[in-house]
């Protein structure tokens, strides 16, 4: 079977290129995974490489799974060899478990999850008693950007001088010291450690190149520093790298993620040749076209113009709504009936943020409908899995420090706090692991007998586990683990019935999953290393008919119908990027991200009244600044909306008014800011009246009236400039006392609370 005869003339191009840098700017909905699969397949079936010489990687494991399987599928039955499909992460733990003893790093290191890395900083706070008022999640969000961007704990003061660097500066040395004393590393010293024994080790990075001699690289758009300097270490005996991505769906700057690394990928690679995929097979022209006309208001972009064959489909449908619970409600009633209209259907609602959720479950439960949310705890996460492969790993790693305290006393079985604080802090003294000082004060005479007596019993159960490993039964390990520390028991002590249950039943299912691995002829380290790279995606629900989940989740996915919902300025952008244009741009991107996963059909919801809380409480929102960049004609505007109070073309229906009434009735004395009313003052009989009505509320809930006559009402989102501070944009205004005052960020100095009649502001 001719292969080519599958794909569109583009898709060809691709797919036939010979040696030498490529990149595919390959838009959504466009095949870029099809791509990548038929060109491994293609130079495969065509002799110019043998499979074992092929890597390919992406960033999630459903993503190289997804490839992996259609690869097979184009080339049947399995070879004697096999091209090398995976995650990055997953390419550097094999390159690492190979090379990283040249570094001085045992082979058995351990992985730190995002949990793990928590709980080290968390004891690093507690152990040095540091001021800073950051968590242990921003102190690591912190860290990671700093290694992203090349920055060691020595340097991290003067490079990023915040107020509190110091304190996360010395967090972020004792951090990496105890990795590095433990063995350890977390998820970008993964892609740090890979890239640094490649290029200290002479020859090392030849050798690997050789070893690989074609590279291809999905979602190129996504890809950090270290991970650019991997491949180019990679690449360093040859120019065969093939990258596919789309430059207006990189949306992962917060975890490090570089958009020059594509935008500049023809300077970086002299010679590359570049072909746009521009040709949709997913949604229909009317939101391929809403897409496009938002993202083309960015500057970083190389530019694409994405049709379909699929015909012009359906107008998006914008539902403006008097509240959240209205605007769920809507969706709600909306969701029903498309199940019922379609039976095999998938659909989803998606949002900025994960709190928003919280209106949309409510009201989803309430209707009977099922639904999963995708961002909740992943499988490899929960406790009760996280504290039987923590067994595992301290018999895998005994200077996993992390580990073992996890599990040094759970369940309870003797050793208290502070017998934990005498551990570690001798650990921390003497510069060993915490168990080695735990086997020599299991024999201590000076301890208490019955705490002594406790270190020696759980000695003597990790000597006996740690007889089990030779047989490679992962599956008996952690039955013996169960039965000799009675974890049953203590599930069952602790939770409730249905709660237990379910925590057995996780348990039950690592279970399976360790005898999966032990069929695959996994080793327990390959087990553990599967575990640590898991993300929630990875057991996303393919069955489930609506998925709830943020716009950042939904990246790579796609469904027949789309509520995207939360539509407003503040939210969506977020508040946080609208000082910055690069910001703003990236929250263009992940609109387009959000607008391309429907297959069929899209919604864009919103409401000026969401409940929040904040110096702005109570200030009605505007509809988000990408719903007016896309094309009138291609929007179809219910709920108050249609009412022309906020920019849109009235339309009568007796529908709307009566939803009007109905929201009118019941929601008005949330509305505003006293709820004292017990109903509203009028009963609207016509849409003039609901207009009249409903923007009164309006007034009444912003607090807009200005103070005096001569003020001059300076409205939230209003960009301004003051003489010492310099440019900002207005975040809120609220009565104080007798005046107003306006609450400012400003690009140079942070935010600043003033009074409108003294702040002498000028509107830019």
């Amino acid at each position: 079977m001719d292969i080519l005869s599958q794909l569109n003339p583009e898709q060809q191009r691709a797919v036939k290129h010979g040696a030498g840098p490529a990149l595919v700017l390959a838009g959504a909905g466009s095949g870029k995974t099809r791509v990548i699969a038929y060109r491994i397949a293609y130079l495969i079936r065509n002799a110019a490489a043998r499979p074992e010489t092929i890597l390919a990687v992406t960033f999630t494991n459903k993503a190289a799974a997804e490839m992996r399987q259609r690869v097979q599928q184009i080339l049947g039955p399995s070879r004697s060899a096999e091209p090398l499909i995976s995650t990055f992460h997953s390419f550097c733990v094999r390159l690492l478990r190979k090379e990283i003893h040249q570094l001085g790093y045992r082979r058995d290191f351990s992985i730190y999850d995002t949990d793990d890395q928590k709980r080290l900083v968390k004891n690093i706070l507690n152990e040095t008693g540091l001021g800073t008022e950051r968590t242990p999640r921003e102190i690591l969000s912190r860290i990671s950007f700093a290694k992203n961007h090349g920055t060691p704990p020595e340097r991290y003061a003067e490079r990023f001088p915040w107020e509190d660097s110091r304190d996360v500066q010395q967090v972020y040395t004792h951090y990496n010291r105890r990795l590095q004393s433990t063995h350890s590393l977390d998820f970008d010293d993964l892609l740090l450690k890979a890239a640094e024994v490649l290029r200290k080790v002479p020859g090392l990075a030849n050798d690997w190149s050789d070893r690989y001699r074609y590279i291809l690289v999905d979602e190129y758009q996504d890809t950090n520093r270290p991970q650019y300097d991997l491949l180019r270490l990679l690449t360093s005996r040859h120019r065969n790298l093939f990258v596919v991505g789309d430059e207006d769906q990189s949306i992962y700057k917060f975890r490090g993620a570089d958009i020059q690394n594509i935008l500049r990928f023809e300077k970086d690679f002299p010679g590359a040749k570049t072909i746009k995929l521009e040709q949709n097979y997913r949604s229909s022209q009317n939101i391929l076209s809403a897409a496009g006309a938002v993202v083309q208001n960015n500057t970083e972009r190389k530019g694409k113009i994405l049709w379909t064959d699929n015909g012009s489909g359906d107008v998006i449908t914008c539902y403006s709504a008097g509240s959240a619970r209205e605007e769920a409600a809507w969706i709600a009633e909306r969701m029903g009936d498309i199940l019922l209209r379609e039976p095999g259907g998938h659909s989803a609602i998606l949002y900025r943020t994960n709190f928003l959720s919280r209106s949309f479950e409510d009201v989803l439960t309430d209707a009977g409908i099922p639904y999963a949310v995708v961002g909740s705890v992943a499988f490899f996460q929960r406790m009760e899995v996280k504290d039987l492969l923590a067994y595992l790993r301290i018999l895998f790693n005994p200077e996993d420090d992390v580990a073992l305290l996890r599990i040094i006393n759970t369940p309870p079985r003797g050793i208290g706090k502070a017998s934990v604080d005498m551990l570690t802090e001798i650990a921390l003294e003497t510069d060993v692991p915490i168990l080695r000082v735990l086997r020599e004060k299991s024999h201590d005479p000076g301890l208490p007998a019955r705490t002594a007596r406790a270190l020696h019993r759980f000695q003597d159960l990790l000597d006996k586990w740690n007889g089990l490993k030779d047989t490679g039964s992962i599956a008996r390990i952690l039955d013996a683990v169960l039965k000799d520390v009675q974890y049953e028991q203590m599930i069952r002590r602790m939770e409730t019935a249905s709660e237990a249950e379910n925590r057995l039943a996780n348990i039950e299912e690592l279970m399976r999953a360790a005898g999966e691995s032990e069929q695959r002829g996994e080793s327990i380290s390959e087990f553990l290393d599967r575990a640590s790279l898991s993300s929630e995606l990875d057991h996303l629900d393919p069955d489930a008919r609506v998925s709830l989940m943020t716009l950042h989740s939904a990246k790579g996915l796609e469904f027949d119908t789309v509520f995207l919902a939360a539509l407003e300025e503040g939210l969506f952008p977020h508040s946080h990027s609208l000082n910055s244009p690069e910001d703003l741009e990236e929250e263009r991107r992940l609109c387009y991200v959000g607008i391309t996963r429907a297959r069929k059909k899209l919604f864009l919801t919103w409401t000026p009244f969401r409940k929040h809380f904040g110096p702005d409480a109570g200030m009605p929102a505007r509809i988000s600044r990408f719903v007016s960049e896309m094309p009138p004609e291609l929007l179809q505007r219910t709920g108050i909306d249609a009412l022309g109070l906020y920019g849109a073309k009235p339309r009568a229906s007796n529908s709307f008014l009566e939803w009007g009434k109905r929201t009118a009735a019941r929601d008005a004395p949330a509305i505003g800011r006293t709820a004292a009313r017990k109903g509203p003052e009028v009963q609207p009989k016509s849409i003039a009246e609901l207009k009249a009505y409903l923007e009164k509320q309006q007034k009444n809930s912003a607090g807009l009236a200005a103070t005096t006559p001569e003020a001059k009402a300076i409205k939230a989102g209003t960009r301004v400039r003051h003489d010492r501070f310099g440019d900002g944009i207005v975040l809120s205004r609220e009565r104080s006392g007798g005046d107003v005052k306006l609450v400012v960020s400003f690009s140079r100095v942070g935010r600043k609370s003033l009074i409108e009649r003294y702040a002498k502001l000028k509107v830019l």
